[in-house]
């Protein structure tokens, strides 16, 4: 009891009333005038504090709110400003150009590589894989299933495309 006492002395006292009064008045209408083509021009601290007071008069009844302080309270909240707002209209070019750009680029990078590229290894020409499959064959590999199997019709060990001309 005596805590609680102490607690309640200790904090600042403000009355209900003074608090009320902030959010009693009415917000002028040449500051909501155009607050739709002025609130991305406006100083940051400006659009706060328009907020704050709109958001201390939503407070109290609605009833008591003026016409535009409730439009400027719906534009403020769902606008298209900020996120909301309208792209750029040459956005979808620029980012066609710029994907195009970077697949050119990717391709020139690639193209330039493979240019240096040592030629394939040996073991990759179709008359090597042919001759792997024989050789598997004459050594009865995987006899149930694979290439040494009654009936096997698939490819074996061949993947690459002739590599004479």
């Amino acid at each position: 009891m005596l805590r609680n006492a102490i607690v309640r002395a200790a904090r600042p006292t403000t009355s209900a009333l003074g608090c009320r009064a902030a959010s009693t008045h009415a917000i002028s209408n040449p500051t909501l005038a155009n607050i739709e083509k002025r609130w991305e021009g406006m100083p940051l601290q400006e659009q706060a504090d328009l907020w704050m007071s709109l958001r201390d008069r939503m407070k109290g009844s609605w009833k008591e709110l003026t016409v535009q302080e409730k439009k400027a309270a719906y534009w403020i909240a769902f606008g298209s400003h900020g996120p909301r707002a309208a792209p750029p209209p040459d956005e979808g070019k620029k980012v066609a150009l710029y994907t195009f750009a970077g697949l050119t680029f990717s391709f020139i990078i690639f193209a330039t590589i493979r240019s240096f590229a040592n030629p394939p290894p040996s073991t990759m020409t179709k008359e090597w894989q042919e001759a792997s499959n024989e050789f598997l064959k004459a050594q009865n590999a995987d006899p149930l299933t694979g290439i040494s199997s009654e009936g096997y019709t698939g490819k074996g060990q061949v993947q690459s495309p002739s590599g004479r001309p």
